[in-house]
């Protein structure tokens, strides 16, 4: 069964839900969902305010603007569920912190994009250029597997979602990778020659991924789809079972498809 969230919350945890913007008290009756400003948040709120009355459902959305406290906040309950990651990430993290959660499933995918305020093309790029990418494991081999897509570098055979900088193994312009936290890349532009930079980070710093980015990611057969996560055990509960419906019906999609203008895409 679902926990939920009440008045006589732990001062550990509202300082949690305070401190990443959350509200400090939650309705008991609601389904309590963390989510990334944008786009997840922004695709709640059309769920909230336009499916979910009519599905029985009520929703909390509580906004968190790392890619960390989501995944702590739904394990010690604060939360019932959170939108934000792919499952790759959530996988790697739930190792690294021995947590017991579960995929739910994909709602969209947000190419990830290479941009750029020195470079109009990756061909412009320098000798010896500065290129910043995502410090978890996940996207930082995302990120290079976008760059060897693109040909500017080539990775060894099989690398694929656990790909690292060793794993390079042609730099013709002998880039230089620096790791940042996701949040920062769109702010790094500035003292960068490019940035590697998550779909969500882009459209909250202002970017249009699909007419900024000198190169993004193909959606066929891309494992980086973002979804719906919950507390093992509670995968099957019948309000995560509507929410999930709700976020994949055919109106969230039409407003996917409407808002973000290729910049985000409905999961297939």
């Amino acid at each position: 069964m679902l926990r939920k969230i009440t008045v006589a919350l732990s001062a550990a945890a509202l300082a949690l839900t305070a401190a990443c913007g959350g509200a400090a008290e939650s309705n008991d009756d609601a389904l309590v969902i963390g989510a990334s400003p944008s786009p997840h948040a922004e695709i709640l709120t059309f769920v909230k305010d336009n499916l979910a009355a009519d599905a029985g459902l009520d929703l909390e959305i509580q906004e968190f603007s790392d890619y960390v406290q989501p995944n702590i906040a739904l394990s010690d309950g604060t939360l019932d569920a959170n939108y934000f990651q792919h499952k790759p990430y959530l996988e790697d993290f739930k190792a690294e912190k021995g947590l017991d959660l579960t995929w739910v499933g994909d709602v969209h995918l947000e190419p990830l994009g290479v941009y750029s305020e020195k470079a109009k093309s990756l061909d412009a790029l320098k000798s010896g250029s500065v290129v910043a990418i995502p410090n978890d494991a996940t996207n930082g081999a995302r990120a290079l597997t976008l760059l060897a897509d693109q040909g500017v570098i080539t990775l060894k055979d099989g690398a694929g979602v656990t790909a690292t900088e060793k794993d390079v193994t042609a730099n013709p312009k002998n880039l230089e990778f620096k790791a940042l936290e996701a949040a920062q890349l769109p702010r790094s532009l500035q003292d960068v020659d490019a940035a590697v930079i998550n779909g969500n980070y882009a459209i909250a710093g202002g970017l249009v991924p699909s007419e900024d980015a000198l190169a993004l990611e193909s959606a066929d057969g891309n494992p980086y789809a973002n979804g719906l996560v919950v507390k093992t055990g509670d995968e099957t509960d019948p309000q995560i079972t509507k929410l999930m419906e709700l976020l994949r019906s055919p109106e969230t999609r039409a407003f996917i498809e409407k808002q973000y203008k290729g910049s985000v895409l409905p999961a297939s």
